[in-house]
């Protein structure tokens, strides 16, 4: 419906954003038009995702000539893609390669005018054929939510400029879950507004930090539906969206973003769903692209900062009911929290169809249990020598051919339980560790000290 298509574009515009990637299908014209008016730079692709199969070569060409014959005269229009994770099952098939080169041959031919891309998944080598015969290159990388650490993120891409210096690379996929969920200690996979938060302002410090980035663009601004999905204790729907499916709801993430892309003053003051609380003191997270911003709980001013990455960082008492009042200029924002003395559980997700939810693991002060990431663990010699079969199982249930490097690069930021989960949806059930031998497993690594 137009209407809709309206609403998605407003809150496109409100956020700041200037760059949109269509997602891997054919649009409406309608929203090209939308692009067309509020001059966006858009990157247009066809459904070629995943799996090369040879046998849809014509069927590629042919969507390939209608996106670019239906759309050349669109100016938003700036790049056209010629595939998304084409190499999930490797990237050095000669028919996958010839197919890419066919695909970006049309494109010259059909429009001199626009540059082709690609989405290469996150475990493609750098130094693969593939990449090389697009004008430009895009990664769709997930540190910090599937694997590895947010810290990974800038320095992959900076490694990627070093040796390919001529190479036009930018990341066309990040993100990660978020419903609602809340918690003062987030922690990667705990689908909490609070990590999403977290990650989304790490993400923002590395990458727009670094100008030699062609674009960005996040996965997803909305939540989506998907139907083999079942992660978040939601089934059906994709939840990495900086605005809630209904477009209801923006996210604390968006409004991230909104102090880093957009010159309409703002304060947002993160965490509104996030009201029971347990702690004595509480970190509230103000975001404003405004340069002073200054908090008051219940009338009483908590201070005035300066934040030259606009995200603003209070430490709140918390006792009874307290009023938040944030402003910046003539910008202001509320919202309030409440003391409790026992976490409100259903701010937490408690999985269904998994062996253990994180919550359920013991893990005393100074030991390791299966929270620990896979790196710290094969780095201790004693927690190795119980996990490192494990990890090596693992590895080869995951990894692919010529991807074995970056595949434990990702690994090793996961925790022992996140991989476990992972493994519980592929490896077949004969394979599968049982709840008791995780927790056998985690009894053991309790009775290991961390260095």
């Amino acid at each position: 419906m137009p209407e809709h298509h309206r609403e998605d574009m407003d809150l496109i515009c409100e956020m700041g954003a200037n760059t949109i990637r269509l997602a891997h299908y054919q649009h409406d014209p309608y929203f090209y038009d939308l692009c067309d008016e509020r001059g966006m730079v858009v990157w247009a692709e066809i459904p070629y995702i995943s799996r090369h199969m040879p046998q849809g070569r014509e069927n590629t060409r042919s969507q390939m000539e209608e996106l670019i014959l239906q759309n050349y005269n669109h100016p938003s229009v700036v790049v056209w893609g010629l595939s998304n994770e084409i190499t999930v099952g490797g990237d050095a098939g000669e028919d996958l390669l010839e197919n890419h080169r066919l695909l970006n041959n049309l494109c010259h031919q059909l429009d001199p005018t626009r540059r082709t891309v690609v989405a290469a998944v996150s475990m493609c080598p750098i130094e693969s054929p593939y990449l090389q015969i697009p004008d430009a290159v895009s990664y769709n990388h997930y540190f910090g939510w599937y694997g590895g650490d947010t810290s990974m993120n800038g320095p992959w891409f900076d490694h990627f400029h070093e040796v390919y210096p001529n190479i036009p690379i930018g990341c066309s996929e990040y993100g990660c879950e978020a419903l609602d969920y809340h918690t003062s200690d987030p922690q990667q996979g705990d689908y909490t507004e609070e990590y999403q938060a977290h990650y989304h302002e790490e993400l923002i410090r590395q990458l727009f930090s670094r100008k030699y980035l062609w674009a960005t663009h996040v996965w997803n601004m909305f939540d989506f539906g998907a139907d083999g999905r079942n992660e978040g204790g939601e089934n059906g729907q994709n939840h990495k969206g900086l605005v809630t499916f209904d477009r209801k709801y923006k996210k604390d993430a968006f409004y991230a973003y909104k102090a880093w892309l957009s010159d309409e003053p703002f304060v947002h003051i993160c965490g509104k769903r996030y009201i029971r609380r347990v702690e004595d003191v509480t970190r509230v997270t103000v975001y404003s692209n405004q340069p002073k911003v200054e908090l008051f709980a219940n009338g009483i001013s908590l201070g005035i900062q300066e934040a030259p990455d606009h995200f603003f960082y209070f430490d709140v008492p918390n006792q009874g009911e307290t009023r938040l009042l944030a402003t910046a200029g003539e910008c202001m924002d509320e919202s309030h929290i409440c003391k409790v003395d026992t976490f409100y559980e259903p701010y937490r997700l408690h999985e269904k169809g998994v062996l253990l939810n994180w919550f359920d693991i013991t893990q005393p002060e100074g030991r390791f249990s299966l929270n620990d990431k896979i790196r710290d663990l094969l780095a201790n010699e004693a927690a190795a020598r119980y996990v490192r079969d494990f990890v090596d199982s693992a590895m080869r249930s995951l990894q692919q051919d010529g991807q074995q490097e970056s595949f434990m690069n990702m690994v090793e930021g996961l925790t022992l339980l996140r991989l476990s989960d992972l493994l519980v949806q592929i490896q077949p059930e004969g394979k599968k560790l049982t709840k008791q031998q995780l927790l056998e497993l985690n009894g053991t690594l309790n009775g290991i000290a961390k260095p």
